[in-house]
């Protein structure tokens, strides 16, 4: 399958591993046991509501993003977790295959610190079910990534 994740992806010849599953329901937990990869490497491709804006938050899939944090690494005074038809409609992606690859509208990217600590990470590629492994170094140049303490705790 070439979802538009992964069309950015060889667009800007980056070099990705494509890793489907059989979705069964949302979750970066459960897209990791799937393809039996590490929670800490999988991506949770998670969009917040900040003022006028969108954002993505980039988190390991068993860690919980503070919106506080991703305020501050923003600067922005308040942070929400955008609704899940305000996630679709900036995105252009269902909830349950949302990525900052290839969406519809360029956000800022937050990228868990902890979490960019892994040579390589694995995102949703746009689709329900399809997943990309690619080196940390090459999501954050896409992205043009923020790398900052965004975890609770």
């Amino acid at each position: 399958m070439s979802t538009l994740g992964i069309q950015a992806l060889r667009a800007a010849c980056v070099a990705y591993d494509v890793l489907d599953y059989r979705y069964v329901r949302m979750g970066a937990s459960l897209a990791a046991n799937a393809v039996g990869l590490p929670h800490e490497m999988v991506l949770k491709s998670l969009v917040f509501h900040a003022g006028d804006e969108f954002l993505f938050g980039l988190i390991g899939a068993e860690a919980h993003a503070s919106t506080r944090k991703i305020g501050r690494a923003s600067g922005h005074k308040y942070v929400e977790a955008a609704s899940p038809r305000d996630a679709q409609r900036v995105t252009g992606y269902l909830v349950g295959g949302i990525s900052p690859l290839g969406a519809r509208n360029r956000l800022t990217v937050l990228l868990d610190e902890t979490t960019a600590a892994n040579e390589h990470l694995v995102i949703n590629a746009g689709a329900r079910g399809t997943l990309v492994r690619l080196a940390t170094k090459d999501l954050i140049r896409l992205t043009d990534a923020i790398v900052a303490d965004i975890r609770v705790g």
